[in-house]
């Protein structure tokens, strides 16, 4: 089943045309528990991996947990993306394929998994990888379950990331809003919370943009995995059509039910945060860079 954002309540770009400029495209992935296999676009599903390929493990230690464990631990998949699913991800020539993979324990300095990226391409021969070494008794809260996805893409503008000045600009005219028609520029109208592609980072605190080691400019936001669908804020303009009960909201639906809609990967970063992945297209190789922050 398809996954339908409701339009947005009012015309942000007719209200607050100073906004345009800062429009972008994001992909919702909308995750939802199902049996994805390897030739599918997936959270948490099983990866398009050949034999002959080794897995990638983490050597590093894990300051947090107060203990090590034992090394080297495999890294679990956490997200793949057909380029045919998702059509505006920058995929470097040659390549149509993206994959996420993390080390489920925390890691300085974000004290959140590691993220690690794997571009290829699908035209691979010889036998695939079955079974793929898995770590025990790792964070469950880091251990995605396997979805599948329903990509849909939006038009978001900047949350946190509104230049200061211009923020400070509209101000006003967001609260003169909210006033007379209770819509929010911040959580109705801004940016698409959840897994996702391109738009803006999920921020839960203040921007930190990294910039490239090798060029020096600041990197673009491929990707945020994020704690939840929605929250209270967002969900009443952001849940997908199709998952709107018939009477009254989702948060009246029974726990188990809610659930399944608002944590499908059974995800937690930290308190309700996320992961972010940023590349460098500018740059060969396509250099990426990771940011994590939670409430």
């Amino acid at each position: 089943m398809a996954r339908t954002t409701p339009p947005r309540p009012v015309d942000v770009e007719a209200l607050f045309p100073e906004v345009a400029a800062y429009r972008r495209e994001a992909t919702r992935l909308h995750p939802r528990q199902g049996e994805p296999g390897v030739r599918d676009s997936s959270v948490g599903g099983p990866l398009l991996w050949p034999t002959n390929e080794p897995w990638p493990h983490c050597v590093d230690a894990h300051p947090k947990i107060g203990f090590d464990p034992r090394l080297p631990i495999p890294l679990i998949p956490v997200l793949q993306l057909y380029a045919a699913d998702v059509p505006g991800l920058p995929f470097p020539p040659g390549t149509d394929l993206l994959q996420l993979l993390w080390c489920p324990y925390d890691h300085e300095p974000y004290y959140a998994p590691r993220p690690e990226l794997r571009w290829r391409a699908t035209d691979i021969s010889g036998l695939l990888l079955a079974h793929p070494p898995h770590p025990t008794g790792a964070p469950g809260n880091h251990m995605p379950a396997p979805c599948v996805v329903h990509p849909e893409r939006v038009i978001e503008y900047p949350q946190w990331d509104l230049p200061e000045q211009l923020s400070d600009a509209l101000d006003e005219r967001f609260d003169r809003l909210k006033k007379e028609t209770g819509w929010s520029y911040w959580y109705d109208l801004s940016i698409a919370p959840g897994i996702k592609t391109g738009g803006y980072p999920g921020w839960t605190q203040w921007p930190d943009w990294p910039d490239c080691d090798s060029c020096g400019k600041r990197m673009d936001h491929l990707l945020t995995i994020d704690s939840a669908e929605f929250d209270g804020g967002s969900a009443r303009t952001w849940l997908p059509q199709e998952d709107r009960p018939v009477v009254g909201t989702i948060f009246d639906l029974p726990y188990k039910q809610r659930h399944a809609i608002q944590s499908a990967a059974a995800l937690m970063i930290g308190d309700m945060g996320g992961v972010y992945v940023f590349i460098c297209p500018r740059c060969p190789g396509q250099p990426y860079a990771y940011r994590s922050d939670c409430s």
